[in-house]
């Protein structure tokens, strides 16, 4: 998939848990995994405001396109 889901990064900058993250946001620490592995198929507007909010981030910071067709 061609969108990265940079989660772990923010939240390693800022020693924050998937815990203390997932309570602040309004998620269970499943769906935080589930985003934070990749694994969502969508992210609705308000759960990323939210996590821009707690991490004090763009949403940019968070997510980011990788071509799948560039040579490696």
């Amino acid at each position: 998939m061609p969108i990265v889901v940079r989660i772990d990064v923010e939240l390693a900058k800022r020693k924050l848990s998937v815990g203390d993250f997932a309570e602040q946001v309004g998620l269970t620490p499943a769906n935080v995994a589930v985003l934070k592995n990749g694994r969502a198929k969508a992210v609705r507007f308000s759960t990323l405001d939210a996590m821009c909010r707690v991490l004090e981030c763009q949403p940019g910071d968070l997510l980011e396109w990788v071509d799948d067709d560039a040579p490696a």
